[in-house]
């Protein structure tokens, strides 16, 4: 299984999309849909949507990795809950979140809504609106198409 495409859709409107390089509250630089530049990346000339969503499943292969590393039999909900919760928080907060077990994600999730402000670790409403948006899309029952 992978992050499909309403999951990448879902990291997108958590991302919000951003055409040229901004800092994030971690003073990370990120450019498109939360890309994390990486050392000797550079877009002087800003990014356009198309390259941002080719960023995007990028990024996402490696969280996709990460979370059927975990062996976990999930829908595609909860698939794409996790694989957002990666794309923001990393592959290391996963892992520490999935040692907790499956049966503890939705109570855990929302835990992970702190960011360091100036040296003071601070609760951040976008963060709890979006562990709250994972919890959620975790519990929804994934559409079935025929």
């Amino acid at each position: 299984m992978n992050t499909d495409s309403s999951g990448l859709l879902f990291i997108e409107q958590q991302e919000g999309f951003s055409p040229t390089v901004t800092g994030d509250t971690g003073g990370k630089q990120e450019i498109g849909f939360g890309h994390d530049l990486l050392p000797g990346e550079s877009f002087p000339n800003g990014i356009s949507q198309d390259d941002a969503v080719q960023l995007l499943s990028q990024d996402v292969s490696k969280c996709d990795r990460a979370i059927a590393a975990l062996g976990w039999d999930l829908n595609q909900n909860q698939w794409n809950a996790l694989a957002d919760f990666a794309y923001e928080c990393g592959i290391g907060a996963l892992r520490q979140l999935a040692a907790h077990g499956m049966d503890q994600v939705t109570s855990q999730l929302p835990r992970w809504s702190h960011a360091s402000v100036n040296g003071v670790m601070t609760v951040m409403p976008g963060m709890v609106r979006r562990r709250l948006a994972e919890v959620e899309l975790w519990q929804s029952a994934p559409v079935t198409i025929q």
